[in-house]
């Protein structure tokens, strides 16, 4: 078995008398979409928030491609290829298309934001930016202000400036929010291709997309991984079924 891409061994993170996590283990295989699933107030966003540095953790460790990055800043984890993309949008949503995956491409390089407008003066940023938006066929709209995109098309492009940093692991948290019927059809379609560039940690409440994509399913309740297991055994847990799934199963 491929030695794992992205892991978190033994998390756990308190607020007070609040336990968040507890001793959460799981990992990201090559080439996998392992979604992480749970009740609201599970803990779900304070792991990602920890795999992805805007949280420390009390205690256990996050690695990327087996080199331990827990004490590593959001921007340091980027850089070394850990993508994420998030709930809410985090778009510029006055600038273009194109002007906002340059600035992911740019934030790859290390360079300082600040000089992010004549980044678009450097052929191979824009090409590098101009890649991403093919891959997820917003190339064509390139020109057009974010605001003016509808919300899939916003996710779309959110994975397109995830993409710019070349990544080594994929952190998606509920992209499939707000999303009709046709445009999670459409952003599970490419989320199944994106899985061979780089693997998938999905954070999702979307069933339906989650059963279609996912290799594994990490299960948290309570701040704790109640199982980790494939669509068909975790459908087929009555404990699991009892906690979170009900008649989702």
């Amino acid at each position: 078995m491929a030695d794992p891409v992205l892991e978190a061994r033994g998390v756990s993170r308190r607020f007070g008398a609040l336990v968040a996590n507890e001793a959460v283990t799981l990992d990201l295989r090559p080439g996998e979409i392992h979604a992480v699933i749970g009740p609201n107030g599970a803990g779900k966003s304070t792991l990602i928030a920890q795999i992805c540095g805007a949280l420390r953790p009390d205690s256990g460790e996050v690695r990327l491609a087996g080199e331990t990055i827990t004490d590593l800043s959001v921007a340091q984890r980027a850089r070394l290829g850990l993508a994420r993309t998030f709930q809410i949008s985090a778009l510029a949503m006055e600038d273009s298309v194109l002007e906002n995956a340059v600035l992911g491409a740019l934030g790859a390089t290390g360079s300082p934001w600040q000089m992010w407008r004549a980044a678009l003066s450097r052929p191979a940023l824009v090409d590098r930016a101009m890649t991403a938006l093919d891959r997820v066929g917003l190339a064509d709209a390139r020109h057009r202000r974010v605001a003016d995109l509808s919300h899939g098309e916003r996710r779309q492009l959110e994975v397109a400036v995830a993409l710019t940093l070349g990544p080594r692991a994929f952190v998606m948290d509920e992209p499939m929010a707000g999303l009709g019927a046709e445009g999670s059809a459409r952003l599970t379609a490419l989320l199944d291709t994106l899985r061979h560039e780089a693997p998938i940690l999905l954070v999702e409440h979307d069933m339906d997309a989650v059963f279609a994509l996912a290799d594994r399913i990490s299960v948290l309740v309570y701040g704790r991984v109640l199982m980790t297991g494939t669509v068909a055994e975790v459908r087929a847990s009555a404990e699991v079924r009892a906690a979170y799934l009900g008649d989702a199963a």
